[in-house]
């Protein structure tokens, strides 16, 4: 897979012509669907959202908004042993928080279960499905075959209709146990197309159901389901990721294969979105969460949608960078450090900044009589509506300890003995001298006539707030942890970065006491932090969001 790397400004400046905002304009140009955009966002409710359901959700809603159409929110909830309330509401909570609206647009695929018994039943009379008794097990390894061999047709294959639709109706009234019966359509056992040998269209599951509870026994397939629900919408544009290319031709066989559907839908495919140093697949992602790898869907090493939240991702960010990473047909693996860039810029024009010490060194003022009580900081460079704040000072201060050596190397250019820095907002400090763990040194004010190379931060150690700070990194050490370790026969698990957390146990100032869970800061010199729901009176957590550079890019050029 071709890797995508940060662009360029001038490649990201303007929202390109991509291939599905082509087809949709040829379209209305050309009068098609009434003149009407209809798409439609389609989550299994079996998990978490994550960074490439984004992109998917950033691509159906946009180009319905971009055309003056609609989308609605499909909950394609056809496998009730997976799926949870739980997940329902958080993808409809991520969905917002991203941006978009499906107004009253909402729908389960469960609604339309009558209707779609009754699809499947039309087909069983037209002689194109037929209710088969093999076993899965049977299925796949005697019968179905694999190209260029032509498969096997069932023994149940020629059965008569009124049998196979007797039998159904047995299967829905729950008169036989799981795996017992399916009905399959009736296509191409020689097909080079696996999806067009027999496939299943319905299946016994004696499960209760979120949203139907046990009204049904038998649940119809993706495949089969997926066509249906987007021709009962009259959906104009159904656009998929590109592993679903080799299911369009049974989509369009279910279409074509039935009378009086609402309208006729169409199917498009566009490339998947893929992330260095993370998994997508929700079912590495939930054994991530069930072992204990991870402290939940949403820790913010996660790239669910609730995880990058966490982290202090914004939702301009993550549309910024779907917009960046483009809509192709090619499979490409995006670089996680151009997820990072997005989100350094949005933050840089919103954050506001404050003043925080991660790794503390007491500094003491000597002349502590001259000293103000308060000064004044700015908020945000790149935003003069946000103004400035009054920041307490005092004699006794926070530095980074690494501000800080008694014995510097060439080109150090912070505190060091005789020599003298620029604090942030509030002047200068000369080192005196040490005194046990004190650097103590002499206060000058901003107007001194001091030549200095390097600006440090502080707090007030009288007036700071300790805060726990959690600095995530990147949850795997390698770009491609699952060909990784496909390539070298290893569990993927071994790939884990061992110091993808690091706790700190630092200061703030003392403002941040009150600000609100997910509220996003940029730490000066430090990166970009928000505030982690877990903060509650006397305790305040903050997440790392990103540095303030891509510190990655500098480990990759030295190796």
């Amino acid at each position: 897979m071709k890797n995508e790397s940060i662009p360029e400004p001038s490649e990201a400046a303007a929202p390109a012509k991509h291939f599905i905002r082509q087809i949709i304009e040829d379209d209305l140009r050309a009068g098609k669907n009434g003149g009407r955009v209809v798409t439609r966002f389609p989550p299994e409710p079996n998990g978490y959202l994550h960074i490439g359901h984004a992109k998917a959700i950033c691509i159906d809603f946009g180009m319905a908004l971009e055309h003056g159409g609609e989308c609605h929110l499909r909950m394609d909830d056809t496998n009730p042993t997976k799926e949870e309330v739980e997940y329902i509401e958080s993808i409809q909570e991520d969905v917002r928080w991203l941006g978009f609206d499906w107004g009253k647009h909402f729908y389960f695929a469960s609604d339309y279960f009558g209707r779609m018994f009754d699809c499947c039943a039309e087909l069983i009379r037209k002689g194109k499905a037929y209710v088969c008794g093999l076993t899965q097990d049977e299925w796949s390894k005697t019968y179905r075959g694999a190209p260029p061999a032509a498969g096997q047709p069932s023994p149940y294959r020629d059965r008569p209709a009124e049998e196979s639709l007797r039998l159904f109706e047995e299967m829905r009234a729950g008169k036989h146990a799981d795996g017992a019966l399916c009905v399959r359509a009736k296509i191409d056992m020689a097909s080079p197309n696996l999806h067009l040998r027999d496939p299943v269209l319905y299946r016994i599951l004696h499960a209760g159901h979120p949203h139907t509870g046990n009204t049904w026994c038998v649940y119809p397939t993706y495949d089969f389901a997926h066509p249906l629900e987007d021709a009962f919408e009259g959906i104009t544009h159904s656009l998929c990721t590109l592993e679903f290319e080799v299911h369009r031709p049974l989509y369009d066989w279910v279409i074509d294969n039935l009378d009086n559907l609402p309208s006729r839908p169409r199917q498009y495919e566009f490339a998947r979105l893929n992330l260095t140093y993370t998994v997508m697949s929700k079912r590495r992602l939930l054994e991530l969460v069930n072992e204990g790898r991870v402290r939940g869907w949403d820790d913010p090493r996660m790239p669910t949608i609730g995880g990058l939240r966490r982290r202090g991702y914004t939702p301009e960010a993550i549309r910024a960078f779907v917009e960046a990473v483009g809509v192709t047909k090619f499979e490409s693996l995006s670089d996680v450090a151009l997820l990072e860039h997005c989100v350094r810029d949005d933050l840089n024009k919103r954050a506001a900044r404050r003043l925080a010490v991660l790794n503390p060194r007491r500094v003491v003022i000597e002349n502590a009589s001259e000293i103000p009580a308060e000064v004044d900081a700015v908020n945000n460079p790149e935003d003069k509506s946000a103004g400035t704040r009054k920041v307490p000072f005092s004699s006794e201060l926070f530095v980074e300890a690494d501000d800080f050596m008694e014995n510097p190397p060439p080109k150090y250019f912070r505190l060091t003995p005789g020599g003298s820095v620029r604090i942030r907002y509030a002047g200068f400090l000369t080192c005196l001298r040490v005194e046990g763990d004190a650097v103590v040194c002499r206060w000058s004010p901003p107007e001194a006539a001091l030549k200095v190379k390097g600006t440090i931060h502080w707090v007030s150690a009288k007036h700071a707030v300790p805060a726990e700070v959690r600095l995530y990194d990147r949850l795997f050490s390698v770009e491609d942890p699952m060909a990784k370790a496909a390539a070298e026969g290893k569990d993927y698990h071994e790939f884990l970065n061992p110091d993808s957390l690091k706790t700190a146990t630092g200061f703030v100032e003392p403002g941040l006491a009150a600000a609100n869970p997910l509220e996003r800061f940029q730490f000066e010199r430090l990166g970009y932090f928000c505030v982690d729901p877990d903060s509650k009176a006397g305790r305040l957590v903050f997440n790392r969001a990103v540095t303030l550079k891509d510190t990655w890019a500098k480990v990759a050029a030295k190796a």
